[in-house]
């Protein structure tokens, strides 16, 4: 008996509480954040370097493709039950210190997702008072606005995650579909004026003496670009969703953990070809201008490109959708929590029983992000840098697990590039952390919400009965009997973790001194 076990249900017991998808449609569940960050993810490379934002993009979709899709490709592999790369790390460090390493990180996490919550409600607000067609008497209710679409979110987890990845499917495909209209349109227009590609390419060599100071340069700025790597983390998050092979092991799911892979390398291919191509267009099309606060593309380049060649009526149409996945955009974010909280808090004895439900959850955590959106008055740029630092460090934690892990096996190739990988991770983490401080304060806040939540939750449960009955096997019942004879019963819990890691004679000696108990008195170690 142990309140430590991380056991998985049956395959047959998780296929009755949630059902399971095609890695298609979970791709759209956590893509409807990853795709969404197109709308303002050219414009944040522009202001950052300018003309250099196609190279910049160009490092971006580098370390997306040969930096974290690798890694969560292997966390994928090694964390097949919605555990993530946090369940690694405590693999990797036991004890309290693992635990105490899961709630930081769960700290970090809920910074992640509930910011994404939030942060893209808010965005989404933003889009809606600055069309053209909304009336003016609706730009003093960006807050009202705000709560509305997060309560309508919230609504549609509690119908449940079919409702939700059916949705997803729908506002994904339609996105997708009305952006590649944009850039294919875009790319006609430049390539139709080649004088565009040689302006560029002027303004390129007469600001940078060579392509090493520009790659340099992209280098540099990559952490400011470094919100174009959200979605990973919930990728893996949602791995119980991804429907697998009806033989499946349950412990080691090889259809679940293909599907998943697949859903992280379409997401990640989809995500880059858009990443070069819009930035590409924009920063040829779009006057340097417009780009700045107050500017008609601002924070909404692609938008601007629709209504430019597209018409009036598309243009509309584009900013129907980027304003509908920017909504649903927290959806992903929701249900990584609803994945991920369930799986640590109660099994550690930190949580009430109800927080392994799910609409219960879905309650506490829209309320958390009213209070947030209260608190920051629904604005985009002031949760700006509490999102960068959460998804940052969230994949940190990643790359560092994956590193150990490859240390463990002894695969030294692994630990190089991994490790390469993370110092990468380190510098962005620290470079944004320095840059952007007020992330690290409210990721803080988090941290220190769920560590105190936690350790009350688990002093008080230390007075709950939580075993009334107890049935003995005929070997263990001859053990207990001949110790009530001998006068003393002494029963010791054992903790399953330090089984694979210590003898059983250093687990008697460790708990003979921790208890002063004399070394002729007998012991037994209960499960």
């Amino acid at each position: 008996m142990s309140g430590w076990l991380l056991a998985e249900p049956s395959a047959k017991a998780r296929a009755a509480t949630r059902e399971e998808h095609p890695w298609w449609r979970v791709m759209c569940l956590t893509g409807v954040d990853y795709f969404s960050s197109l709308g303002y993810q050219p414009g944040i490379a522009f202001l950052a370097v300018g003309v250099l934002s196609p190279i910049a993009t160009l490092v971006l979709v580098a370390m997306t493709l040969l930096g974290a899709l690798p890694i969560y490709r292997r966390v994928a592999e090694e964390s097949p039950h919605g555990q993530g790369s946090i369940a690694m790390l405590q693999h990797h460090l036991p004890g309290w210190r693992g635990k105490l390493l899961v709630l930081v990180l769960l700290g970090f996490l809920a910074t992640d997702f509930i910011i994404t919550i939030t942060l893209s409600a808010a965005d989404a607000t933003a889009h809606v008072i600055e069309n053209p067609f909304v009336p003016h008497a609706l730009q003093g209710h960006r807050v009202g606005l705000t709560l509305g679409l997060i309560a309508l979110l919230g609504g549609v987890f509690l119908a449940g995650f079919s409702e939700a990845i059916g949705i997803a499917v729908v506002l994904v495909g339609a996105y997708l579909t009305l952006n590649l209209v944009v850039v294919a349109v875009s790319l006609e227009r430049v390539l139709a004026r080649p004088e565009l590609v040689a302006d560029w390419k002027a303004v390129l060599s007469a600001q940078y003496s060579s392509p090493l100071v520009m790659i340099g340069v992209a280098l540099l700025v990559f952490p400011r670009l470094a919100l174009g790597l959200s979605g990973f983390e919930t990728g893996v998050a949602v791995m119980p969703l991804v429907r697998g092979c009806h033989d499946d092991d349950p412990r080691r799911p090889a259809g679940r953990i293909r599907g998943t892979r697949h859903l992280l390398t379409a997401a990640a291919s989809i995500m880059s070809f858009f990443l070069v191509s819009s930035s590409l267009v924009t920063v040829m099309l779009i006057p340097a201008r417009e780009f700045e606060p107050g500017g008609k593309a601002n924070g909404r380049a692609l938008a601007y490109l629709a209504h430019e060649y597209l018409g009036r009526n598309l243009g509309t149409l584009y900013d129907v959708s980027t304003i509908a996945i920017l909504w649903f955009a927290g959806a992903s974010a929701m249900a990584g929590l609803l994945s991920i909280v369930p799986r640590y808090l109660p099994r550690y004895g930190m949580a009430p029983q109800w927080a392994a439900a799910t609409r219960p959850l879905v309650l506490v955590f829209t309320a958390v992000a009213f209070v947030i959106t209260i608190i920051f008055k629904a604005g985009v740029d002031a949760q700006g840098g509490a999102y960068a630092t959460g998804v940052l460090v969230v994949i940190l934690s990643a790359a560092i697990a994956v590193t150990l892990s490859a240390r463990s096996r002894g695969d030294r190739g692994g630990v190089i590039a991994f490790g390469a990988i993370t110092l990468v991770f380190v510098y962005t983490t620290i470079a944004n952390v320095f840059e952007r401080p007020e992330g690290i304060k409210i990721a803080s806040f988090f941290i220190a919400a769920i560590v105190a939540t936690s350790f009350v939750s688990r002093a008080s449960r230390s007075f709950e009965l939580r075993v009334e009955d107890v049935v003995l096997d005929p070997e263990a019942r001859s053990l207990v009997e001949e110790m009530i004879a001998s006068g003393q019963l002494l029963l010791i819990a054992g903790n399953p973790d330090d089984e694979a890691r210590t003898s059983c004679h250093e687990r008697e000696r460790r708990a003979r001194e921790l208890h002063h108990l004399p070394g002729d008195v007998p012991t037994l170690f209960w499960r």
